[in-house]
């Protein structure tokens, strides 16, 4: 791959991450102190990431993968995508914010797959560059946090209680709408079908792959799969207001602590993967959501910060050890015929239905235990998902029977 190439994919993925990152990890804390919202409307605004996670497939599989270039349709996306954070950015009621968030996730999902297929198209050995050109993505993720927190100061208990949060959407419109731009000067991307060739929706959703489900091994990773989605929804809406209420400092910053950590523990996973296999593999990571949680649940912002800080690094382990090790297994057991479907069967079980249900739980569960405004009592907010995960990592330690590694790996 030339250089030249490889500095424009790099910039992509920062950029489509740096976005994410903007707005993503305080959008709880931004909802509740600058629009009011309850744990339920905070609910179903995380959720338009499953709706979006849902829709995607369709605007790939009908729209990107027949007509229009990749790299174009990415620059279509993310042009529309700024002027939708400039919305967000000026909205003053969750009635009027959540139009433009549900828009918006549906049209940026989508671009998770574009980048890859941008990237994937301009490469040789995708299993030797790919991660080199990934790993500029989680930087992304970790710049945007640093800024928020040791730049701007926007998440400080003042600019916090000041609504200077509603900024992180103005970051990301104007990171959106460089991308947008950026976009079309990528490497062509042309479609991957003619447009005469007939795709059904079971193909474009997966559901090709539902077959394999009569294993029943796959079917009880299938099942984990979407419980364990559950916890990570607490995760996502309530992490960042939690540690803001409790008087974390520079909270974003911190929690960039997770995604430096899942860089760690990807490189470390193929290691582990091969010396443990597959269950043992997902079960720690299993195990990692339940032990994060419960020290959410006793940790505080004094002496017991430590706890915080542990609980937030070791989303590398919850991340990897599980969603990757996952997709590893999925595409070991899939075959040639069905990698692609039920790598997308597992995507829509996850970050569409699981994820769904998650924000919908997290969401009531955050509104029961609710004293007055911003006090929560977190410890039960925090022991109900790790009782989940700890469940989860039952259910999957009994019923799913150790496989031999050579046919995992």
């Amino acid at each position: 791959m030339k250089s030249t190439i490889r500095i424009q994919l790099s910039a992509m993925m920062f950029l489509e991450f740096f976005i994410w990152g903007s707005w993503f990890v305080t959008l709880g804390t931004f909802l509740s102190t600058n629009l009011n919202a309850s744990g339920g409307k905070i609910g179903e605004v995380f959720s338009t990431q499953s709706w979006g996670a849902i829709i995607a497939p369709f605007i790939i599989g009908l729209i990107a993968d027949r007509y229009i270039n990749a790299e174009k349709i990415l620059g279509f996306l993310h042009i529309a995508g700024a002027v939708l954070m400039y919305q967000m950015y000026n909205a003053a009621d969750i009635s009027v914010f959540y139009p433009y968030v549900l828009i918006y996730m549906i049209l940026y999902m989508p671009t998770l797959a574009l980048v890859n297929s941008v990237s994937f198209n301009q490469m040789k050995d995708p299993e030797k560059d790919f991660s080199s050109i990934r790993v500029w993505g989680t930087l992304g993720w970790i710049i945007a946090g640093l800024l928020i927190s040791y730049l701007f100061h926007w998440d400080s208990a003042d600019n916090t209680a000041n609504g200077l949060l509603k900024n992180t959407f103005l970051m990301a419109g104007i990171a959106s709408a460089v991308l947008g731009v950026f976009s079309f000067t990528l490497p062509k991307t042309p479609p991957t079908k003619s447009t005469g060739e007939k795709v059904s929706i079971s193909q474009i959703i997966g559901l090709d792959a539902l077959k394999l489900l009569k294993d029943k091994n796959f079917a009880v990773f299938f099942i984990a799969s979407i419980l364990i989605c559950i916890p990570l929804a607490f995760y996502y809406q309530n992490a960042h207001p939690f540690l803001s209420n409790i008087g974390v400092e520079n909270p974003t910053g911190k929690m960039t602590i997770g995604q430096i950590s899942e860089v760690l523990f990807l490189l470390l996973l193929p290691v582990f993967f091969t010396k443990f296999g597959f269950k043992k593999t997902i079960l720690v990571g299993m195990l990692a959501w339940a032990l994060r949680y419960t020290l959410f649940a006793y940790g505080n912002a004094g002496e017991l910060s430590f706890m915080l800080i542990i609980g937030i690094a070791l989303h590398g382990i919850c991340y990897d050890f599980f969603f990757v090790s996952g997709q590893i297994y999925t595409n070991s057991k899939a075959g040639e015929k069905y990698k692609s479907a039920a790598q997308g069967l597992i995507t829509l079980a996850t970050y569409g239905i699981g994820m769904l249900i998650g924000f919908a739980i997290a969401g009531k569960i955050t509104d029961a235990y609710k004293i007055s405004e911003k006090v929560f009592d977190y410890k039960m907010i925090w022991l109900i998902p790790s009782a989940i995960a700890a469940g989860v990592f039952l259910l999957f330690a009994v019923f799913f029977k150790d496989e031999k590694k050579k046919n995992i790996i």
